[in-house]
């Protein structure tokens, strides 16, 4: 502004960072589970912050359950915009109603949340933790098998994202001749 060269800021230059990762899925996810195993040594040498760990594993699970899920869910929507359901039927592509880049990203944001809260002692609530741990597990096994008999009830599978391919003709024998000649 006014020619003056200005220092890009430290937003700036995250920002620069995420588009630089944008089209590098496997080392976006590598960096996701490096947090994780950040957060899993800092609550583990830090001992307990069992809440925590279990808000952080809620989150995960909804914004798996948003990634999963149609952006236009076919049991709520009657525009015309559902889901195929033959095979004759024109090829939509699945749009997810989160899509990958922001599931990684808040997938981090949760763990560096959960890393920061970890750091005072006022959020380490006690907890008989082993009743969290099942519940959590109870809960991610009961939202999972909701979600997949939906995508079953509605044919649909998230995670391929590759168009089908059209059935291969039947030339009829008088049109090869007339080609041929």
């Amino acid at each position: 502004f006014f020619g003056i060269p200005m220092q890009p800021s430290a937003q700036q230059k995250f920002q620069r960072i995420l588009d630089r990762l944008v089209p590098q899925v496997a080392l976006r996810w590598i960096i996701a589970f490096g947090f994780l195993v950040l957060y899993i040594l800092r609550v583990t040498f830090a001992g307990g912050f069992y809440i925590i760990s279990y808000g952080v594993g809620i989150f995960i699970l909804n914004l798996l359950i948003q990634f999963l899920s149609p952006q236009n869910d076919p049991e709520l929507d009657d525009d015309g915009l559902s889901l195929p359901t033959r095979s004759d039927d024109e090829f939509r592509p699945f749009v997810r109603k989160l899509p990958e880049y922001k599931f990684w990203l808040s997938t981090c944001k949760a763990f560096v949340v959960g890393m920061f809260l970890t750091t005072s002692r006022v959020f380490d609530v006690p907890v008989y933790w082993p009743i969290l741990l099942f519940y959590f597990i109870l809960l991610t096994t009961l939202t999972m098998k909701k979600r997949i008999e939906h995508m079953i009830k509605h044919k649909y599978v998230p995670l391929s994202g590759k168009k089908p391919k059209p059935a291969a003709r039947t030339v009829d024998k008088e049109f090869e001749k007339k080609i041929a000649n």
